[in-house]
């Protein structure tokens, strides 16, 4: 069964949340029209001010709604948008896919992962304690799991609503799993 876009944001200026819209366009190579993160070059606010030509490669976030299922049951309210993702997706394991998994919005958009969500200190000004949620450190081997969703790149534009279908393509074999970007 495939997957399913639950809500839709974007956001003009800068800000930790993105309002929720009825539908957004996403345009080739550039990320969510209208959006403070779309281009062709990095548009994160930190990272612009030391590596401005870098490739934009966080042109759209999408977070998994389940996310906010877990994060109830430990006492934290989150909704669509509030956490800075464009695409509040349900029934994709976005955590578990591999690096450049296509996704396919609707009928028309199209998706490439890149990489996992770095989450930042400011997760915890939006919600004290919430940072310690959305990653942890394995004591064993010292790696971080992120939980804050993943990047992707737009390959092919279109509109994009929420109850649009998610359809998944693998990349070829071999698959690289996610790193953060």
């Amino acid at each position: 069964m495939p997957g399913q876009v639950a809500a839709v944001s974007r956001n003009e200026v800068y800000s930790f949340s993105k309002p929720t819209r009825d539908s957004i366009t996403l345009l080739t190579g550039l990320g969510v029209e209208g959006d403070v993160h779309a281009g062709e070059t990095i548009r994160h606010q930190f990272r612009m001010t030391y590596e401005p030509d870098l490739p934009n490669l966080r042109q759209v976030h999408l977070m998994h709604e389940e996310l906010f299922d877990d994060l109830r049951l430990k006492g934290f309210k989150v909704s669509a948008g509030q956490l800075g993702e464009n695409i509040t997706t349900r029934g994709v394991d976005l955590l578990g896919l591999p690096t450049g998994a296509l996704l396919h919005l609707g009928e028309e958009a199209v998706l490439e992962v890149t990489g996992l969500r770095n989450p930042c200190s400011k997760i915890n000004d939006f919600r004290q304690g919430l940072l310690g949620e959305v990653f942890a450190m394995d004591p064993l081997s010292g790696e971080f799991t992120f939980k804050c969703g993943v990047m992707a790149v737009v390959r092919r534009g279109g509109t994009v609503r929420s109850d649009d279908s998610i359809g998944v393509e693998p990349p070829p074999l071999p698959h690289r799993p996610l790193e953060r970007v």
